[in-house]
């Protein structure tokens, strides 16, 4: 069907080329099993997700910035059809190489949390542990409303990021607070459980979590 005049196709700007240099010379400087961030079994959050049933029993799932798979393989292991997206090549050969030692079915690719290449509403859920909070403040309100494009009504999002109290160097630049998160999300999102975990030196920094759902429409305006 030939589009309408005067539409205009919606262009989605992902991450700037230099950018996404940047996190693939991160996979082939250093082992995925030696960088900061890595840990062997499921994040804290998606955890209590799954244990809480915040997660749905079936369905397809999203892994954003999914690194070296960890999440991806939890999730597969659950009976998931499990996706994973990361800018580095270097970090999807790893989440492959171990999904196939597992003998885990996972699809993960190459790919861009700021342009998903996606169907609209093709996702029961989202999980994002640590990509959100690497994303420029300015980039971050056209990130919500990515994800909130390929989910369903009602599909569940687990974002969890380095909080504003993490005081040490490692770490992301700009750590947002749960009211700066709030503000960006809540527009799409309803907010059904948040969470903090306490810096636990010298492995791991403080970090909030939340648990949102994907709203049928945008909320309202103020009255």
């Amino acid at each position: 069907m030939a589009r309408p005049k005067g539409i205009v196709p919606r262009v989605r700007r992902g991450t700037p080329p230099k950018e996404k240099a940047q996190w693939q010379k991160t996979y082939q400087r250093t082992p995925y099993d030696q960088l900061p961030w890595f840990e062997p079994g499921p994040s804290a959050s998606l955890r209590i997700a799954a244990e809480e049933g915040f997660l749905p029993s079936k369905g397809t799932v999203l892994d954003i910035g999914c690194g070296a798979g960890s999440n991806l393989l939890f999730l597969a292991e659950r009976g998931l059809h499990v996706r994973g997206i990361d800018l580095s090549p270097g970090a999807v050969a790893a989440a492959r190489a171990r999904a196939e030692e597992r003998h885990l079915i996972v699809d993960v690719r190459e790919g861009d949390a700021l342009a998903l290449d996606l169907p609209d509403q093709s996702l029961d859920a989202v999980n994002d542990n640590g990509c959100f909070h690497t994303i420029p403040v300015s980039r971050r309100g056209r990130y919500a409303s990515e994800v909130f494009r390929v989910l369903r009504p009602e599909g569940r999002f687990v974002l969890s990021w380095v909080a504003r109290e993490h005081v040490c160097e490692w770490g992301p630049p700009h750590r947002p607070s749960l009211a700066e998160v709030t503000t960006i999300f809540e527009p799409r999102f309803l907010f059904a459980r948040t969470g903090f975990r306490p810096e636990t030196p010298p492995d791991y920094p403080a970090a909030y979590f939340a648990f949102l759902v994907r709203r049928s429409s945008l909320q309202p305006p103020r009255r």
